[in-house]
């Protein structure tokens, strides 16, 4: 039987053994980057802190490649943790709420932020823009029942998937609508000249009569 390529197996496949934590630290956006970069031959299977071994495990599984070990250049596993906000310290600067790719980060400007415990899914991406230092980490029990990982349920990482797929979805609308509205700015309507024009040449026949009576003997 032929050993199946990289390119066989999509990356739809791939990025279902991906925890969905979205923390970049494989090096890449987000984790589906990081399951394209992969069929593409860019990308080890070990590359990925919160997976572990179980994602390279499943990885070389799933490619028909060697298990090899987590390198050390993305990260080392660490237990799953939950972000959570000192509502005392919090400036209400937005920062946390610009960089969750998750949006478990509820909040207003100048208004104190918090986070909701059941949609954060420990990314820490969060902790770096904080000017404040109002964030922390805190230990997750894991459920009983977390599977595949250790950590997480496939359950969590679907809806993180999810959700991410909807921010980045809501972000680029907001960036199609700005630049209309700067195109807009930019050229005017054509209605909008129409009635500028229309008002020039209104003052300039009114301008005209008033030269010309007062040029009567």
């Amino acid at each position: 039987m032929p050993i199946p390529s990289r390119q066989a197996v999509s990356a739809d496949t791939i990025d279902a053994w991906l925890p969905q934590t979205q923390c970049t630290r494989c090096g890449y956006p987000r984790c589906r980057d990081y399951a394209e970069a992969i069929t593409r031959h860019e990308a080890g299977i070990n590359q990925c802190p919160p997976g572990g071994e179980i994602t390279i495990a499943a990885l070389a599984g799933l490619l028909d490649i060697p298990r090899v070990p987590l390198d050390p250049r993305f990260g080392v596993h660490k237990p799953r943790a939950r972000a959570v906000i000192d509502e005392t310290v919090c400036i209400g600067c937005r920062k946390c709420l610009d960089v969750c790719p998750v949006d478990a980060i509820v909040g207003a400007r100048k208004l104190m932020h918090t986070v909701i415990a059941r949609e954060c899914n420990g990314c820490e991406l969060c902790l770096p823009p904080c000017p404040v230092d109002c964030i922390a980490m805190q230990p997750i029990v894991p459920a009983p029942d977390s599977a595949p990982w250790p950590e997480y349920t496939r359950v969590e990482t679907d809806h993180w998937r999810a959700r991410t797929g909807n921010r980045l979805r809501r972000l680029a609308q907001r960036k199609r609508l700005r630049a209309a509205a700067r195109s807009s700015e930019a050229t005017p309507a054509p209605d909008r000249e129409r009635i500028r024009a229309e008002i020039r040449a209104a003052v300039a026949r009114v301008r005209a009569r008033k030269t010309g009576a007062g040029s009567k003997p």
